[in-house]
């Protein structure tokens, strides 16, 4: 099972097991964090797509540890004016690995709704 997931703003494309460097989060070494932003899902060949996000479907990562990418050197010149310009940046990044990916029955979800719009129609007939 793979799927396309949205981490920090950023998509990614993931399976079980997989290593992957993400935009800085701000979370420990060792700690296991819950992501719901499930963009496609696939599984032996049935792909399910959101509209944008696929409900009630999460997955787990544990975050391994942080760093800093490669320096990227940016530098800007202007002929013959004299004009040169030299930047460095490093991006920070965290280093996760995928645990598992769940996606529960939408029968438990249909219950809640359900049960949610039974109880509020009751506060609505005892307030008349």
């Amino acid at each position: 099972m793979n799927a396309i997931v949205e981490i920090a703003g950023k998509q990614f494309n993931i399976e079980k097991d997989m290593q992957l460097k993400v935009p800085k989060l701000n979370e420990d070494p060792g700690k296991k964090v819950n992501f719901d932003k499930v963009l496609m899902l696939t599984k032996s060949g049935e792909t399910k797509l959101g509209k944008p996000y696929i409900d009630n479907a999460t997955f787990r990562a544990e975050i391994i540890s942080h760093g800093k990418e490669k320096k990227v050197v940016v530098f800007k010149m202007k002929r013959r004016k004299g004009y040169q310009k030299k930047q460095g940046h490093k991006q920070d990044y965290t280093l996760i690995k995928i645990l598992d990916l769940k996606v529960s029955s939408k029968t438990t979800a249909a219950k809640k709704t359900t049960a949610a719009k039974k109880t509020t129609a009751a506060k609505k007939t005892t307030k008349s």
